[in-house]
């Protein structure tokens, strides 16, 4: 399932239809799921919005809140450039009302909301956070700014053009500060290579909640192409090392994305659960085993990874990881940790 070396720049958008190939009853249909990564959006050819979202938590399992996390969506056309990510926040919080009416059934969307605050913005960023946590009408949770640097040129760097070692820099970390005043959470979205920036950082930081997307980000594809068995090496050990910092917690999935380890998405069928789960199923039980089902939370990453199988599909998938697990710890994967981490009211 590796991927070839040239760039994934190129990967198509999701392919409703491919993804429909494959549907299955959801197991364990009862038990409670908050999904705490998913995005909504308007792109030309790759809309994402409410009904959507909808359509895909009612694929059998027991969806009962989702966090909406930052996609630079929705921003203000107008205004100071600084304050213009409030857009997005706004956007979220409306789909949440809607949710919450009770119109479209038991699920509450976008009960958290992780937005975006540029931190190079220093210690001015306190009155961007400010702004937001009152767009967000209680439902604001914290943000995520997008670090992800490679020297490769074949590596698609964030979309905010971070500089190398971003979360370095004195001016960032000033604006960083602010988070933990108003007992804000930071999703760290990066790169493998860079992990042990994430470290330094919850160190510098101990009373703020870091949120590791997507297991850490390992990087398959460029200059990493064939060079798999040393790439999972080199990020268990550093993900051995952040799992030393009681503040980090990591979410499970974003494993469909077109990272270079998995080409599902260029088969002529999706994959089914028990594929999906044996694929995955090194990646999270590694991180499971290092910080345990408290600091673990899985997640769907939809629609981005909706290149890789359907929602229903994904869910069974995790559900499969974690046959084994006890009660208790299933409540903290699939919805206890989500819903501490990010303060919800559910």
């Amino acid at each position: 399932m590796a991927q070839p070396a040239e760039s994934l720049g190129n990967v198509m958008n999701p392919d409703p239809a491919w993804v429909a190939k494959v549907s299955e009853p959801a197991l364990e249909p009862d038990l409670p799921i908050v999904d705490p990564h998913h995005h909504l959006w308007q792109r030309a050819d790759n809309d994402y919005l409410f009904h959507d979202l909808l359509a895909d938590t009612r694929t059998g399992h027991n969806i009962v809140g989702t966090v909406f996390v930052d996609c630079h969506s929705m921003y203000r056309k107008d205004g100071p450039a600084e304050l213009r990510c409030i857009g997005e926040t706004e956007f979220a919080n409306g789909v949440a009302a809607m949710s919450a009416s009770g119109l479209y059934g038991n699920l509450r969307a976008c009960a958290g909301i992780v937005g975006h605050v540029d931190l190079r913005l220093g210690e001015k960023a306190g009155d961007v956070f400010d702004a937001q946590i009152a767009a967000g009408n209680g439902r604001f949770k914290g943000i995520r700014h997008q670090t992800g640097w490679d020297a490769d040129p074949g590596i698609r760097n964030s979309r905010n053009d971070p500089a190398p070692e971003q979360t370095r820099d004195l001016t960032w970390r000033e604006g960083f500060r602010e988070l933990a005043k108003r007992d804000l959470t930071f999703d760290a979205w990066l790169y493998h290579p860079q992990l042990s920036e994430i470290a330094e950082l919850a160190d510098a930081f101990p009373g703020t909640h870091i949120v590791l997307d997507h297991v850490g980000g390992p990087l398959g594809y460029a200059g990493y192409a064939g060079r798999h068995d040393e790439v999972r090496a080199t990020w268990k050990r550093s993900m051995a090392e952040l799992a030393k910092r009681p503040n980090i917690v990591v979410k499970l999935g974003g494993l469909g994305m077109a990272m270079g380890f998995f080409d599902f998405y260029r088969r002529p069928m999706p994959p089914g659960s028990p594929e999906l789960a044996e694929a995955f199923r090194p990646w999270i039980e590694t991180c499971i085993e290092l910080f345990g089902v408290g600091r673990c939370m899985y997640e769907s990453n939809f629609p981005v990874d909706k290149i890789t199988s359907g929602y229903g599909v994904l869910w069974n998938a995790f559900k499969r990881i974690s046959t084994g697990a006890s009660a208790a710890e299933k409540q903290a994967l699939f919805s206890g940790t989500a819903t501490r981490v990010y303060r919800l009211a559910l």
